[in-house]
């Protein structure tokens, strides 16, 4: 059975990768499972039968069968479960990468997202100037972190997996800030992550939708 997954009818991020619904197109794309697109309007999320499917009127959602799902990182550990090529088969490497999904969305995404809101929501505020810099402060803080860890390596825990795929796209996030151009490993291991050709299609099928144009061209 082919999956249904939403996504926004119009990203506010103009088809740049960074909506949540790339984490389940990279998903399913690095897992060669086929699946179809439901685009949404702003409006229509907060409409009972799309909030019958994600309660908090958000994207992405995930369909198969009888089985809804909501929340990008719980679609993201489904497919992986499913599907091979995302979690290594060795029950501790295997627990590991999930550790690495929990890690993305719990550590090191929330700053991030403060951040974002800070820029886009707060910049008029008198505070602005005053409260910016500790926000990001607290990003370089987790970014420090998660480079010492990195170190040289290719991946966060051998093979790429489902902790890598999670933590791309977070760290993508920082897209244009320069704050990731201050860790080299890491600005190398997100391009790596962007390399894969998997990602390439998850990405040509998103900007695909603010385009207008078949992700072939």
């Amino acid at each position: 059975m082919i999956p249904t997954i939403t996504a926004f009818e119009q990203s506010p991020d103009r088809g740049r990768g960074l909506a949540r619904d790339m984490r389940v197109r990279w998903a399913l794309e690095e897992v060669g499972q086929p699946y179809q697109v439901r685009l949404v309007s702003f409006k229509a999320m907060k409409e009972p039968a799309h909030l019958a499917l994600h309660p908090f009127g958000q994207i992405p959602t995930y369909e198969e069968g009888d089985l809804a799902l909501f929340e990008s990182g719980a679609i993201v550990f489904h497919i992986a479960e499913r599907h091979a090529g995302l979690l290594p088969d060795d029950a501790n490497a295997r627990a590991r990468a999930i550790s690495w999904m929990f890690a993305a969305l719990n550590t090191v995404e929330p700053p991030i997202l403060e951040r974002q809101t800070a820029v886009l929501l707060e910049r008029d505020e008198t505070w602005h100037e005053q409260r910016l810099p500790m926000v990001e402060d607290r990003i370089r803080d987790r970014l420090g972190e998660l480079s010492g860890r990195l170190g040289d390596a290719d991946w966060l825990d051998g093979a790429f997996s489902a902790g890598d795929l999670m933590m791309v796209h977070v760290l993508l996030r920082l897209s244009g800030s320069g704050i990731l151009d201050e860790y080299p490993n890491l600005s190398a291991y997100v391009a790596r992550g962007e390399a894969r050709p998997a990602y390439k299609r998850a990405f040509a099928a998103q900007l695909a939708v603010f385009t207008g144009k078949s992700p072939t061209g």
